[in-house]
């Protein structure tokens, strides 16, 4: 079942084209990895999927992304939104406060105020990035004070808190250790039989371990999406397969 599809997609910074007719669905409880060299567009067509780039000065969309059907560049509440969809991004960004606040950061926002509740739901995010075990007797620790694999951990658990639907994560591991990023890799495996999961990735074997599907972006264009083990074993594009062999990027 698709839970995202995105149809005929353009996007432009000021007179730039940086998305070029882009049409792709991800689907339900599958990972999805994008990969691509640097400046191809796989980030900024991440950043689509939860309307991130309204931040940015210039950047004008044409085309429809659907989340469950619904078009989100329509009439929608963004908060919403974005609660729905989860963004972690690629270097660890824990709030200047304590690991408890941090996670509980976002149900607080959303009205939840009960002591017992918050308690609960801080556990189960902390479980679901699997940190809870380190940090359970330190949760008044001021998250900044955790290494870089931790933090990044507290930030899954962050985003989990407010219960999305699909969590966006851009390179999330590329400023981690190689143990840490495994234990990242392993969160996201277990995430998958509730979430809906879209990673942008540099690390080509890294899309070979997590995703069940791989798009492949070059200059702004989807040159090719299919499942992960198909794309890299017999891709259909020559460019995939230069690309993939290491012959450019």
């Amino acid at each position: 079942m698709d839970k995202i599809k995105i149809e005929n997609l353009n996007l432009y910074y000021n007179d730039f084209q940086a998305l070029k007719n882009i049409n792709m669905s991800t689907q339900q409880n599958k990972i999805t990895a994008f990969i691509g060299p640097s400046g191809c567009g796989k980030s900024t067509l991440l950043k689509t999927l939860n309307r991130m780039n309204d931040l940015v000065e210039g950047c004008r969309i044409t085309g429809k992304v659907l989340l469950d059907n619904e078009d989100i560049y329509g009439n929608i509440d963004v908060n919403m939104l974005r609660k729905r969809v989860g963004m972690v991004f690629q270097k660890p960004n824990p709030f200047p406060m304590s690991i408890y606040d941090n996670v509980a950061y976002g149900p607080r926002t959303h009205g939840i105020r009960s002591k017992r509740k918050l308690d609960e739901i801080v556990e189960r995010s902390l479980r679901l990035g699997a940190i809870w075990d380190e940090v359970k007797d330190n949760l008044n620790k001021n998250a900044l004070q955790l290494s870089g694999g931790q933090q990044q951990r507290i930030c899954i658990a962050r985003a989990l808190a407010v219960n999305p639907e699909v969590l966006l994560m851009d390179e999330p591991t590329s400023a981690l250790d190689p143990i840490s990023t495994l234990k990242i890799e392993e969160v996201i495996q277990t995430l998958k039989k509730d979430y809906t999961i879209v990673i942008v990735t540099h690390n080509m074997q890294q899309a070979t371990r997590v995703s069940d599907k791989t798009a492949f972006f070059l200059l702004g264009e989807l040159i090719e999406y299919e499942d992960t083990e198909i794309l890299f074993s017999t891709p259909k594009d020559q460019r995939t397969e230069d690309y993939i062999t290491g012959r450019f990027g």
